[in-house]
C-alpha cells in the first residue's frame, strides 16, 4: 500500500488502481484530497501522506512519501487525531503567518501499523496509565479508574489503537507466562482457531484410505523418510533416491487438497500467513488436526502428497526430467538432523532394518548434494549462521542456551528442497516467486566501510558476488568468518514474494520459488493450488488464482517479517528475565554494533542476549567483559557497562 500512496502525488493511472485500493480512491476523493485527472488521479498539494513518528513529549512527525526534500511535517499532539507511531496517514497542511517549521494535522489514519497495542498499568499523576511496551508512551486508558484501580499494578492489557479501548487482560508483567501473550499481541497474531476453522479441520478425517484415489499414483513401497528437527511435529516433506536412475523424489504434503480457498481455515491461513515457533512451542498456520495429523507426513501413515520426480544426468546432475505428480506415500522412518549426522559419519553401529533400507539410498543422495552445492556455489553464496535455541523451565523461565549450527544433513535436506524449488518456479510465468534483489551500491559501500574499521579492505567492484567471495576469503584468514557473513546479510535486500520472476541474488538462481513447506507457509499453498489448476490445463481456474495476486504476496511478504519479529520478542523477553535476576553480575560479550548505538551479544554460559552498552569509542567485532546494570522487562532492554576490552 506504501509504495502505491506514494505515486499518488505524482498522479496514477485510473487503470493501475488496484481493486482492492478503490474503496480508499473513494474515501479520498470525498475528503477532497484527490484532483481528477482525465486519466487518473493526483493528490492535492495541500494534502500530504507519508507515515507517523512521536515523540516522548507526543508531538508528532509525519515523513512524506515521495517527498525528495526529507523535511518531516510537525503535528502537534492535539492534531494527531488518534494517529499511533509508524501509522500511515492523511495529514493536510497547517498555514501560519509566522515563519514557524512546516506544520500539519492528520485527517484520516489509511493505515494503522498495528491495530492494537499493548501496555502495561502504571501510576502517574495519581492517576492509572497504560505504558506503551513498544513506544514507552503513556495512554490514557478508556476505562474509568475505578475499575482500572482493580487491577494490580503491571497488568498487561491489550488495548485497541482505534478506541483506546481495553480487548483483552493478557496477565501481570511479574509473570514469565505473559511473555508469549505479548509478543502475540503486539503484531496481533492469535494463537486459538475459530470453531469453524477447528470443525472443517476435524472433518477430514484421522486417515487416508489410498482405494479411493485411484487417479494418484502409488508411492507407498518406496521406502520414504522425513528428516527434521528433533522437537517437530509437523512434517512437510519427505524424499527418496533411486541410486541406480538418479532419480530424486521429494514428496511434500498436499495441503491443497484439504485447505479450500475461501473456506474458514483458508482465511484464517491467509491471516496467519506462517507458523511461528517459539522455544516451548507453536503457533500453526493450520489447525494442528491438519499441520500435525492428516496432512503430516508422518511415518507409517499413508498419506497425500504432492511429489516431485527428478531425474538427474548423472555426469552434470542437472536435471533433465521434472515431473510433478499427485501422489500417495507412506513414510517407512521419521529422523532428527543429529540421528542422520551420525549415520553420515558411518556411525551404523544402531540401526534397524529399516534403517539399513533407507540407508542404501541415504548415503548416495549426499554424496550428490555434496556436489550439487558445489555447483551452486559457483553463482550463490554460503553465509556461515549459527541459530540461538533456549530452553526453559516449566515457568518458562530461561534456563540454557545451546548453539545450533548448519550440519551434514541439514545440508542434505536443504539442497534437495531447493531442487523441487527451483522446479516448480519453471512451470509457471505469473503466480509467487521468491525474489531476492541485487544490492544497492550504497549498502555495498557502507559494508566495505564497516569492513575497513576491522582490517578488510576490499575494492569496490561492478561484480557483487565476486566481491562478496572476496570479503569472506579475507574474513576466513582472521576468523571471523561468521560475525562477517552477518554484515554481508545486512547490507543486502530482504527476499520477498513478487508474482514476476526475478531471480534470487543470494541463491544465485535465475528463477525461484517455494513450493516445500505448505503446512507452516500460505505462500506454498498458494503455489500448490497453481500448480494443480496449470497441470489440468485450467487457465480459468488459474486466472481466477491470479486475481488480487499481487497484494496478496505483499501481505505475505510483510506477515513472514511479522512472524519472524513475534519470535525474536519472545526470546529478547526471556532474557531480559533473566537478565533482572543478574544485574551487577560480569559476562563475556561480543560487540556487534557501533554506529547507532553499541551494541553486543552476550557470549558467555548464555549466548545471544542483545546488549545496550553505556560505552563508547568500541571496536566492530570486540571481545568485551561486561557489567549488567540494568534490565527493563517491559521494553525487553539490557544495559550493561564494559568493565574489561579485548578478552
Amino acid at each position: 500500500m506504501k509504495e502505491f500512496l506514494g505515486q499518488l502525488a505524482d498522479g496514477t493511472l485510473k487503470k493501475e488502481i488496484p481493486l482492492d485500493f478503490q474503496p480508499l480512491i473513494n474515501t479520498l476523493i470525498r475528503q477532497k484530497a484527490l484532483r481528477k485527472l482525465p486519466s487518473g488521479y493526483r493528490l492535492n498539494t495541500k494534502y500530504k501522506i507519508g507515515t507517523i513518528d512521536i515523540a516522548q513529549s507526543g508531538t508528532g512527525f509525519l515523513k512524506v512519501f515521495g517527498d525528495k526534500n526529507g523535511k518531516d511535517l510537525l503535528i502537534e499532539s492535539a492534531n494527531l487525531s488518534g494517529a499511533n507511531r509508524g501509522d500511515t496517514v492523511l495529514a493536510k497542511r497547517v498555514f501560519t503567518k509566522a515563519k514557524t517549521r512546516a506544520k500539519a494535522k492528520v485527517i484520516l489514519v489509511l493505515q494503522r501499523e498495528n491495530n492494537f497495542s499493548v501496555v502495561y498499568t502504571k501510576i502517574q499523576q495519581n492517576r492509572i496509565v497504560g505504558i506503551n511496551l513498544s513506544t514507552t508512551l503513556v495512554l490514557n486508558i478508556t476505562a474509568s479508574q475505578k475499575s482500572l484501580k482493580q487491577l494490580p499494578l503491571g497488568t498487561v492489557l491489550k488495548i485497541d489503537n482505534e478506541t483506546n479501548n481495553i480487548v483483552e487482560v493478557l496477565g501481570v508483567m511479574d509473570d514469565p507466562k505473559v511473555d508469549e501473550k505479548i509478543s502475540l499481541a503486539l503484531y496481533d497474531k492469535v494463537e486459538i482457531f475459530s470453531s469453524e476453522s477447528e470443525a472443517e479441520a476435524k472433518a477430514q478425517g484421522d486417515w487416508v484410505d489410498k482405494s479411493l484415489y485411484e487417479d494418484r499414483v502409488d508411492f507407498t513401497s518406496l521406502p520414504f523418510c522425513t528428516i527434521d528437527p528433533i522437537d517437530a511435529k509437523d512434517f512437510d516433506d519427505a524424499i527418496y533416491f533411486d541410486k541406480n536412475n538418479y532419480i530424486l523424489y521429494v514428496a511434500i504434503a498436499d495441503v491443497s487438497e484439504y485447505v479450500y480457498e475461501m473456506g474458514h481455515i483458508d482465511k484464517e491461513a491467509r491471516q496467519r500467513g506462517f507458523s511461528i515457533y517459539f522455544p516451548h512451542k507453536s503457533i500453526p498456520m493450520l489447525p494442528r488436526s491438519l499441520s500435525e495429523n492428516i496432512c503430516s507426513l508422518k511415518p507409517n501413515v499413508d498419506r497425500l502428497a504432492f511429489v516431485f520426480k527428478i531425474t538427474l544426468d548423472k555426469k552434470s546432475l542437472k536435471p533433465i526430467k521434472e515431473e510433478l505428480l499427485n501422489g500417495i506415500i507412506n513414510s517407512k522412518k521419521r529422523y532428527n538432523y543429529d540421528q542422520i549426522d551420525i549415520f553420515l559419519k558411518n556411525n551404523l553401529d544402531n540401526t534397524d532394518k529399516t534403517d539399513k533400507e533407507i540407508l542404501k539410498f541415504l548415503l548416495p543422495l549426499f554424496e550428490v548434494t555434496k556436489k550439487l552445492r558445489e555447483i551452486r556455489l559457483k553463482n550463490g553464496f554460503e553465509f556461515r549462521s549459527t541459530e540461538i535455541r533456549m530452553k526453559l523451565d516449566k515457568n518458562q523461565n530461561l534456563i540454557s542456551t545451546r548453539v545450533e549450527s548448519e550440519t551434514p544433513s541439514h545440508g542434505l535436506i536443504e539442497d534437495c528442497m531447493l531442487l523441487a524449488n527451483k522446479a516448480a518456479s519453471k512451470r509457471i510465468k505469473k503466480g509467487i516467486f521468491r525474489t531476492h534483489d541485487d544490492p544497492s551500491y550504497d549498502k555495498l559501500q557502507d559494508l566495505l566501510d564497516n569492513l575497513s574499521l576491522i582490517g578488510i579492505e576490499v575494492d569496490f567492484v561492478a561484480d557483487a558476488p565476486k566481491m562478496i567471495r572476496n570479503i569472506q576469503t579475507k574474513a576466513d584468514t582472521l576468523d571471523i568468518r561468521e560475525e562477517v557473513d552477518k554484515l554481508i546479510i545486512r547490507s543486502q535486500k530482504k527476499a520477498k514474494y513478487e508474482s514476476s520472476n526475478k531471480g534470487h541474488f543470494g541463491l544465485g538462481f535465475d528463477s525461484y520459488t517455494h513450493f516445500t513447506s505448505p503446512i507452516r507457509r500460505y505462500s506454498d499453498l498458494i503455489l500448490h493450488r497453481l500448480l494443480k489448476a496449470d497441470k489440468k490445463g485450467d487457465k480459468k481456474r488459474f486466472n481466477f488464482l491470479l486475481e488480487n495476486i499481487d497484494k496478496i504476496c505483499e501481505d505475505i511478504s510483510s506477515l513472514e517479517r511479522e512472524s519472524d519479529k513475534v519470535a525474536w520478542d519472545y526470546m529478547d523477553r526471556k532474557y531480559a528475565r533473566w537478565a533482572a535476576s543478574h544485574v551487577g553480575d560480569d559476562f563475556e560479550a561480543i560487540v556487534t554494533a557501533v554506529q547507532k548505538s553499541t551494541i553486543a551479544k552476550l557470549d558467555d554460559e548464555i549466548k545471544g542476549a542483545r546488549l545496550f552498552l553505556l560505552d563508547d569509542n568500541l571496536e566492530l567485532f570486540e571481545r568485551v567483559l561486561v557489567k549488567i546494570v540494568e534490565a527493563d522487562i517491559p521494553t525487553s532492554r539490557i544495559y550493561a557497562k564494559v568493565l574489561k576490552r579485548d578478552v
